[in-house]
């Protein structure tokens, strides 16, 4: 590894044109390496940058003068992108990342890291991201890293060596930090009707969102929770603190938390600091049918954009607008149902901030998880348990959990295709 001064880096001694591209994602983007990525730009034009999700501010619309952007979907400032047409999303499981870099169908030839200062061992941590970045550190010519001495040493699968780097840059500054997302009365009925769905010592994995976080705050009172989840927030420090995560009874990993990403603030960044009981984990062990399938009571909770009458679940678009992303929600889904014990939640509002439903008819947008997979669905009207009905039957139970001014439109549609319901 060779450390340089930020003002004699020149990226493009080590960037090419048509480069593919890939910073860690979420709050463990190296921003000081984007910002000079983006003002260097010119001297690579035509290189690509791949994203996870995105919540800094620094890739914007005109950037796409001399980059190009693919990413999985339009997560957090990434809808930016997606909106003026910039991003090219790629449908994909958050488990087949890996197996598309390992194939190079997803290009890494530069990977730009953020992580911790190297502990007395010499080994650095990848701070708040470890999820696919060493698949794309092991198909990458160049690995650039940017070591933060505010990024906590977080216990990964593996650490990083200064052999693994070929070029870094220090810096001293806050990282980016994603805060709870804030939820009410409407969030919480939601949760209360999903209380008896999880149970002491299930284990949970729990997506971005305010009905999850909703979720996660009724959960104090349970005893022996275990964690296995792409991302983990704030909420699981409070869990862990109130004694309901012990991680005693996964059936994998025992006392330890599992997940590929930190997405919160410095209160969970502080938490994972060399704290044992946390351990960053690549989606292929975070994600994997294969591990998931050994999880005990595994309840898997996400959130969608819309849901139809027979249980297929869009978490992609609105029509041409790309807010969401196929992410992991499949793998979760798929995953409850091969646990002993599992269940899978899929939670939203019944209607949308202008009163629309969103138990609709007919989907808007593309299928993310198909009817055969579902589980669960949840409004704050209620739940459809969908997983063995018949077509008829998803009907009738999804109609019921849409908003009651809904129901009678709903009703009509549903019966021009399938006849009477009874």
């Amino acid at each position: 590894m060779r450390t340089v001064a930020l003002d004699d880096l020149d990226l493009g001694q080590f960037v090419r044109p048509g480069d593919g591209v890939l910073f860690q994602q979420g709050c463990g983007e190296a921003l000081t390496l984007g910002e000079k990525f983006v003002q260097q730009r010119a001297a690579y034009s035509g290189a690509g940058v791949f994203f996870g999700s995105g919540f800094s501010r620094t890739f914007q619309p005109e950037h796409a003068d001399h980059l190009r952007f693919k990413g999985i979907g339009g997560i957090g400032s990434l809808r930016k992108l997606a909106s003026a047409g910039k991003l090219d999303p790629i449908p994909c499981h958050i488990s087949a990342i890996e197996p598309l870099l390992r194939a190079g169908t997803l290009r890494a030839d530069v990977v730009m890291l953020q992580v911790s200062p190297a502990n007395e061992r010499g080994e650095h941590s990848f701070g708040l991201v470890n999820d696919y970045v060493r698949t794309a550190m092991s198909k990458a010519r160049v690995v650039i890293a940017e070591i933060n001495r505010q990024i906590p040493w977080a216990h990964c699968d593996r650490p990083l060596v200064a052999d693994e780097i070929t070029v870094a840059i220090e810096s001293d500054r806050k990282p980016l930090e994603l805060p709870a997302a804030p939820f009410g009365d409407l969030e919480r009925s939601i949760a209360r009707h999903l209380d008896a769905l999880i149970p002491d010592r299930a284990t949970l994995q729990v997506g971005i969102g305010a009905v999850p976080e909703a979720i996660m705050t009724m959960l104090a009172n349970r005893r022996d929770l275990g964690i296995h989840s792409g991302m983990i927030g704030d909420s699981v420090v409070d869990l862990v603190e109130s004694g309901a995560v012990t991680n005693a009874h996964k059936g994998i990993d025992p006392g330890v938390t599992v997940s590929g990403v930190l997405f919160g603030t410095e209160r969970l960044y502080r938490f994972a600091d060399r704290n044992p009981q946390v351990r960053l984990c690549p989606t292929s062990y975070t994600h994997h049918l294969s591990v998931l399938s050994r999880l005990k009571n595994f309840v898997s909770i996400n959130s969608a954009l819309e849901v139809d009458l027979t249980g297929q679940v869009n978490a992609e678009a609105i029509g041409s607008e790309y807010i969401g992303a196929v992410g992991g929600q499949v793998d979760y889904v798929r995953a409850a149902a091969q646990s002993e014990g599992g269940v899978s939640i899929v939670a939203l509002p019944s209607t949308g901030k202008k009163g629309d439903s969103k138990i609709v008819g007919t989907l808007s947008g593309p299928v993310t998880t198909a009817r055969s997979d579902v589980d669960v669905i949840a409004t704050e009207h209620g739940i459809a348990r969908l997983r063995g009905k018949s077509l008829r039957e998803r009907v009738k139970a999804m109609v019921a959990i849409a908003a009651p001014e809904h129901r009678d439109r709903l009703l009509r549609e549903a019966r021009e295709t399938w006849g009477e319901l009874a």
